[in-house]
Parts: structure tokens; C-alpha cells; sequence
């Protein structure tokens, strides 16, 4: 599974960047005409090579000559020796998330929800920029929604590469949702967020849902998804995702 998913994390940024190989690692360099997303780096699929504090830095120091976000993702059960050579290069507060990666068993049926609105969006739906404003907003705890940027959103939907939950109040008022990704067979599920105000009424759930099977209809087979914390994942557990790792995010602050 895990070696799955490796082969996934290497192709989605292909899509939408270029790449450049420093040392171990494969440095995604998003087009922000066809993406709204900023990329990282990854260790290179199917490297089995040590990583060094060495190849951190050197690596760190590359995005911040192009100017990019320095940023690093890895599994920590792939790559082992990884977080300790991050927290040599940074100092043991390096600022790395250690995120509950979930799948969820090909086998594991999921219901649509019940009640509420939650639609799949095409690349012209007019909603598209209020669903991405929703969700920044979510991410960023307010419920004062402003347009999103479509940037490169239409044609990843085109293309099959994006899919979008929007979720709806029962006024008809877009307040949050969710995006998958699918390849061939595997897809992620990412973005998932509520507005403040709409939290703690099951449509983090909902939406998930949405998503799994939407990606399903499409030939997905495996859904994956990194939660923010256990209390997030407690969230896709209850649809029946179940851990196998740990997702590992070093964002170092100041560009």
C-alpha cells in the first residue's frame, strides 16, 4: 500500500510542474497557470539512499534561490531516516506536521449522506469560485467568503485530474467542501473544510462521503487522505478510513 501510494505522490505534481533533482530528493516547481496549489519536495520514488542533514539543506536552500515555499513531504514509514536528518539540518523544533495517513479498504462501502446538499462541480459551474473561497476561509476559521481564485481549477477538472464537493446550508449559501485528485486507480482527498459557523453538524462527514464515491464513479479504487490531527481523523474513521502511516510536513516559515 504504502508503495502505492508513493507512486501516486510522484505523479500528481507532474501535472502541473516542473521538476528539478536535488540529491535525493524531486523538486515539484508548480505552474501557477495551470495550478492554484505551491508544490514541495519529495524524496525521489524508488531512492533507497540515506538522506543526510546535508541533503536537507541543500535542498531547502534550492527553493529558496527560486523562490518557491520551502517545503519537504514524505511518509515516515518509507523514509525513515528522514525526520531525524530534518531535525539535525532545523533543530529538533523543526516545524514538521506529523499527519495520521488514512486509506480507506477498497471493500468499505460508504452511503451517500442522507440529508443536506453536496454536488459535484463541474469545470464551468458558477459556484466553483465560491466553493474555493469557502474553504480557504474555513481553513483560515472565518465565515467572511470571498471569490476564490480558479487559477488552474477548470481544466484539472476538465482533464479528470480534480474533482470538487461543494457543500450547501439550507439556504442554498456554499459553505465549504472538499477536492480529490484521482489517478488511474488511486485517488487523495484533500481541502476538506467547513465555515466556523457550520462545524459540528456532519458535513466534514458528508462531504467526505461525496468525495469517495465521486472519485469511485470515476474507476477509483483506493481513497487516501492526511488528517490534520486525531481529532480529524476520528472524522473519516467514522467512514470507514483506517491509518497506515504517518504523513510527514516541514514547512519552514519565512520563504
Amino acid at each position: 500500500m504504502l508503495t502505492q501510494l508513493e507512486t501516486y505522490y510522484d505523479t500528481v505534481p507532474r501535472a502541473a510542474a516542473t521538476l528539478e533533482e536535488v540529491g535525493p530528493f524531486t523538486l515539484f516547481i508548480a505552474d501557477q497557470d495551470r495550478t492554484n496549489w505551491q508544490f514541495y519536495a519529495r524524496p525521489r520514488l524508488g531512492e533507497t539512499a540515506a538522506v543526510t542533514a546535508a541533503d536537507v539543506r541543500r535542498v531547502l536552500d534550492r527553493q529558496r534561490e527560486l523562490g518557491v515555499p520551502r517545503a519537504i513531504e514524505w511518509v515516515d514509514e518509507t523514509t525513515p531516516g528522514l525526520l531525524p536528518a530534518v531535525r539535525e539540518a532545523l533543530g529538533v523544533d523543526a516545524p514538521v506536521a506529523e499527519c495520521p495517513l488514512l486509506v480507506l479498504p477498497p471493500t468499505t462501502l460508504v452511503e451517500s449522506p442522507e440529508s443536506g446538499r453536496y454536488d459535484v462541480l463541474d469545470a464551468d459551474h458558477a459556484d466553483l469560485p465560491l466553493q474555493i473561497g469557502a474553504v480557504h476561509a474555513a481553513f483560515g476559521s472565518t465565515d467572511d467568503v470571498s471569490l476564490g481564485d480558479l487559477g488552474g481549477f477548470p481544466a484539472l477538472i476538465r482533464d479528470g485530474k480534480v474533482v470538487l464537493v461543494a457543500a450547501y446550508d439550507a439556504d442554498g449559501t456554499v459553505i465549504g467542501g472538499g477536492t480529490g485528485s484521482p489517478r488511474g486507480e488511486t485517488s487523495e482527498l484533500m481541502g476538506i473544510a467547513v465555515l466556523p459557523r457550520a462545524r459540528k453538524s456532519g458535513h466534514g462527514t458528508a462531504i467526505t462521503a461525496a468525495l469517495v464515491n465521486a472519485v469511485r464513479d470515476r474507476g477509483v479504487q483506493t481513497v487516501f487522505l492526511s488528517a490534520g490531527s486525531d481529532d480529524a481523523a476520528s472524522i473519516y474513521r467514522a467512514v470507514g478510513f483506517e491509518r497506515v502511516g504517518t504523513a510527514c510536513i516541514l514547512e519552514v516559515p519565512g520563504g
